[in-house]
């Protein structure tokens, strides 16, 4: 089993409602979405192309790869437009910030 820690990412209220942004938890590079919602992240790389998902655009509970419009659940991973996954991760908003368990 692979070791995994509290990442602060962001500070509260740096994202807007249907922003993502790229950031960096431990290794990882993740995209951190937030939705009306909630805070969202997902592995940063489109499993199409590789296409950067931390620069899409957020529709509802999904992120749009900016490359070729691939679509990935924000809660699941799951692919809309093929039979496909990318990893979530989980999110806690603390009084000091965004964080992700990676």
């Amino acid at each position: 089993m692979v070791d995994q820690d509290w990442h602060k990412v962001a500070g509260l209220d740096e994202l807007g409602i249907d922003e993502c942004r790229t950031v960096k938890a431990g290794s990882i590079l993740v995209a951190l979405a937030r939705t009306a919602e909630s805070y969202f992240a997902v592995d940063n790389t489109c499993l199409h192309v590789g296409g950067p998902l931390g620069q899409g655009t957020i529709e509802d509970s999904t992120i749009v790869c900016p490359w070729h419009g691939r679509c990935y659940d924000l809660r699941t991973g799951e692919c809309s437009n093929v039979e496909e996954k990318i990893a979530v991760y989980e999110v806690e908003e603390r009084d000091d910030g965004i964080y992700i368990l990676a």
